[in-house]
């Protein structure tokens, strides 16, 4: 039994499959789960404790495809899953949920230590490049190629972000190479390009703006982000970014627009800005009358005509309803997370592949996205599980 790709859905499809198999996990990079740890450097959000029918409705169009996998390990699943391994868990004031030492690492250290002791063997510096014309996989090691015969395959190779990490997104032609309908990857929970002045660029990049409000098309959200030299990033952004890449794409740009004093009406702004500035300053007027300096005062300049700023009403409704153009998405190597990949149909109930027989796929190889909170690490758990258990059932058919 073969297991390709060492990061979450690899070792959790692994896990299903060690006590009636002799499983082997094959990884191209020199050490497992490369970007699981990079995830929990900062604190590994591995799933949200909100309402699981909310839950749900995180993976937008993918939810069908994916729901019976998300309800076969839940968040609460994946909590008892953990505790197993000896990690505690608690909720955060967002619901997000997390291991109480926060990192990621004692967790990976605990789970590759009970598969070792299950008897799985890991094949580090392999990586995957196809099937001979035996139907063996291929590999490219330091000692050359190498080929493995598997009674039944789990391929989790990841999208393409952070392709250092090891997901390069090179096995897309490969599938696509058996027929295989491979979406095009793309950048997901990503920052994006602005056309920014030369004084905005320098002066503001990795300047946070906090607690705005956010609307795109008929979705609106209160949250942050961080201004960069290149644009804008940061979990407000990346809550809206599967929308705003299509309509970049679509209409080669995305208005987002930004509500600079959410917690302001348009007619109380009005009245403040309203009122004689006498020997103040525009910028003193502004962050007196309106809270607005800073980075917000800086966004109001690069995104409105100078004119408005000297009529009150026009000023408090670009403060209420600031029009920020994004270009494009930043490239995927950058990104988060990736979107596209192995079409959902493609699959059966079992994750096998229909054109493939005995090769499996989970993970985010798979065509679906989620925004951040812990739902990208969940999905990843709850396909490799159920890729796991539907090649267990393929191994018991065929004995």
């Amino acid at each position: 039994m073969a297991i390709v790709g060492g990061g979450p859905a690899g070792l959790t499809a692994a896990e299903r499959l060690a006590d009636i198999a002799e499983v082997h996990v094959f990884d191209a990079m020199p050490s497992l789960g490369r970007k699981f740890l990079l995830a929990g450097k900062s604190g590994l959000n591995i799933t949200h404790g909100e309402n699981f029918e909310t839950f749900l409705t995180r993976f937008g169009a993918a939810r069908e495809k994916l729901e019976p996998a998300l309800r076969g390990f839940t968040p609460d699943g994946i909590r008892q899953w953990a505790a197993e391994l000896g990690i505690e868990t608690f909720t955060g004031s967002s619901g997000r949920i997390f291991p109480k030492a926060m990192k990621a690492s004692p967790l990976l250290r605990a789970w590759l230590g009970r598969l070792a002791d299950a008897g799985v063997t890991f094949h580090r510096r392999h990586k995957w490049n196809g099937w001979t014309a035996r139907g063996e996989l291929k590999f490219e090691t330091p000692d050359g190629e190498l080929t493995f015969r598997a009674d039944a395959t789990v391929l989790a190779l990841g999208g393409a972000s952070w392709p250092r990490l090891g997901g390069d997104g090179a096995w897309t032609q490969l599938l696509r190479a058996h027929g295989v309908t491979v979406n095009p990857l793309q950048p997901s929970n990503c920052g994006f390009d602005v056309a920014w002045s030369p004084h905005m660029a320098a002066r503001f990049a990795g300047v946070p703006v906090k607690s705005v409000t956010l609307s795109f098309g008929e979705r609106a959200l209160r949250g942050d982000f961080v201004v960069t030299k290149y644009g804008v990033e940061g979990s407000a952004i990346y809550a809206l970014s599967a929308e705003l890449r299509e309509a970049a794409e679509r209409d080669g740009k995305a208005v987002l627009t930004l509500d600079l004093a959410p917690d302001r009406d348009i007619e109380r702004l009005t009245r403040e800005l309203s009122r004689p500035r006498g020997k103040n300053s525009l910028a003193n007027h502004l962050r007196k009358a309106a809270g607005i300096d800073g980075a917000r005062a800086a966004l109001l300049r690069e995104c409105i005509d100078g004119l408005v700023f000297d009529d009150p009403a026009l000023l408090a409704a670009a403060i209420k309803a600031l029009p920020l153009t994004l270009i494009r998405p930043r490239p995927i190597a950058e990104a988060i997370s990736s979107a596209g990949g192995i079409a959902l149909d493609e699959l059966d109930e079992k994750f096998m592949l229909r054109k493939l027989p005995g090769i499996f796929c989970a993970g985010e190889m798979l065509d679906w996205e989620a925004p951040t909170g812990g739902y990208l690490i969940t999905a990843c758990l709850a396909t490799g599980r159920a890729a796991g258990d539907g090649a267990r059932e393929w191994l018991a058919e065929k004995r």
